[in-house]
């Protein structure tokens, strides 16, 4: 998916950057790593297993990367899952009939629902894998991310799918209701506004991107692989309408590599980066404001180091 698709594209703009890949299957990990070089064969490239959805995972993986390197130029945040999902055909037929059937198509409001459980940490599944799996590592990482002499950063994939009406701060973990992705990417946006607020002074910066509609493992989960292959002809042609239709990984990781090349400095900590593709194939990164109350983020940042405190007193034996 785009994982694959950023390393390949970073290592053609930097082949002498040291490319660590983390991975939740050891096997796949290698498998990609094998990929990789086999282009470049001369790239550093090194892999740590991780599962962003298993908190023990989490800390033992910071571990092993504060003994391996000095310091972390950037850590591109893009695990996720969305389990079970549901596709609402009748929603979507309305959104045909009173013309917002693009916006439900690019955005996926009203027609994507998905069904989350509790995870063996006690957490709902897709908050701990897509937002607080993340969260843990980086507040592990923080020796290697701060204070450095040159800025460090933070690239989190979001998503157009992050809607402020999926998101509650009584339910942040989103137990009760059926858009758990939705709310853990408008979650994950929260997060990076605050993290800049309190870590751009130490020199650690944060962004998010939004890849647009990829064709990627995640994507085919949601309908049978026969009505993909049906559907993919009309999905070039509403590229022409939707820009945000980027297809392949390739072109998802548009605004991952752009972001790449950017100063730190002089991003705007309240934009999310959109890659988009033309009807023709051009690819191209778009600015979006985010959609977010800077207090909201605040009280929510305040309950995630709630959470933390909870998880790292119950796994003590696995910090320094």
């Amino acid at each position: 998916g785009v994982g694959l698709a950023l390393c390949q594209r970073l290592l053609s703009e930097d082949g002498r950057i040291h490319l660590c890949i983390a991975c939740r299957n050891a096997e796949k990990s290698e498998a990609t790593r094998d990929l990789i070089l086999a282009t470049y064969p001369a790239a550093q490239v090194s892999t740590v297993d991780v599962d962003l959805g298993n908190l023990a995972s989490v800390l033992r993986a910071a571990r092993e990367l504060r003994c391996r390197f000095q310091r972390l130029d950037f850590i591109y945040l893009n695990a996720g899952i969305m389990p079970n999902p549901h596709v609402n055909f009748k929603a979507l037929w309305h959104g045909l009939l009173t013309g917002k059937v693009l916006h439900m198509l690019t955005t996926a409001e009203g027609i994507m629902t998905q069904t989350d459980r509790l995870n063996g940490d006690g957490l709902q599944e897709v908050f701990a894998t897509n937002l607080f799996g993340h969260f843990i590592l980086v507040r592990q990482l923080e020796s290697l991310l701060c204070g450095n002499e040159k800025p460090s950063r933070l690239i989190w994939t979001s998503s157009s799918n992050a809607r402020e009406s999926a998101f509650s701060l009584s339910d942040y973990q989103h137990a009760k209701g059926q858009e758990s992705y939705s709310s853990s990417k408008y979650a994950t946006d929260l997060t990076s506004v605050v993290l800049n607020r309190k870590f751009n002074k130490q020199g650690l910066y944060s962004s998010v991107v939004c890849p647009g509609l990829v064709m990627s493992n995640m994507t085919y989960r949601i309908l049978p692989i026969f009505l993909w292959k049906l559907l993919m002809p009309i999905m070039w042609l509403i590229r022409f309408f939707a820009k945000t239709y980027t297809l392949t990984p390739y072109n998802g990781a548009e605004a991952h590599v752009w972001l790449f090349k950017q100063k730190p400095e002089y991003l705007d900590a309240l934009v999310k980066y959109h890659s988009c593709t033309s009807g023709l194939g051009r690819s191209y990164v778009e600015t979006r404001k985010i959609d977010v109350d800077e207090d909201t983020a605040e009280k929510f940042y305040q309950k995630l180091l709630e959470l933390e405190q909870q998880a790292l007193e119950r796994y003590s034996d696995l910090l320094d």
